[in-house]
């Protein structure tokens, strides 16, 4: 297979990832978006998603990673290690294949770059289900695949009910900006880069 110059293939660890990219595509006009996931959330089934991505001749493969599973062991060693292990862009002419892989990491977990799209937290979550809890203070939110389908597309639903991506985009490179000046190594979101990113290849 040819390489997908104007396409890139966003793996997340999940069905919320998958349903929130589907529904960028409108966004993306450009670029060609394909989301998929594992079947099941370990490291070993991502890489071998990566390798797939890579034969089917996709350039770019831009890893979502939800950082609230990557705190203990043996996690957090198996996802450096796969870091590393595709830190460097895979090339093989020969064989008509160039792809970068890069990874985006939110601490805890996506629905804080949803959160973004409403107001900024720095706040230390120390589980998910607060999080949540601080999203629908802002807009109904259910993390099943049922509810997902519903909302015709969480990108626009956010934007109806008065969230806004620019604002996602800004929040979260705040967060980072806050990370890299204080150390903090919670509640910081990398999805604004992956925006730009996504903004620079269509």
């Amino acid at each position: 297979m040819g390489k997908l110059r104007n396409a890139a293939l966003i793996l997340g660890e999940g069905p919320t990832e998958f349903y929130y990219f589907k529904s960028l595509c409108d966004v993306f006009k450009g670029l060609t978006i394909k989301p998929d996931y594992p079947k099941h959330t370990n490291i070993k089934d991502l890489d071998a998603k990566i390798a797939e991505g890579v034969t089917m001749g996709f350039n770019h493969i831009f890893c979502i990673i939800d950082m609230d599973t990557k705190d203990r062991e043996p996690e957090r060693s198996q996802y450096e290690r796969l870091k590393k292990k595709y830190a460097h862009p895979i090339n093989k002419p020969k064989k008509g294949l160039y792809c970068e892989v890069k990874f985006f990491e939110t601490h805890r977990c996506t629905e804080l770059f949803f959160l973004y799209y409403f107001r900024y937290t720095s706040r230390a979550y120390t589980e998910q289900e607060s999080l949540l809890k601080d999203l629908n203070q802002s807009v109904e939110y259910r993390k099943t695949a049922e509810f997902f389908i519903k909302s015709k597309g969480l990108h626009s639903y956010f934007e109806r009910n008065g969230g806004s991506l620019a604002s996602a985009i800004a929040n979260a490179e705040h967060s980072m900006d806050e990370k890299l000046a204080n150390g903090r190594d919670y509640t910081y979101s990398e999805l604004g880069r992956l925006m730009n990113e996504l903004k620079g290849l269509e």
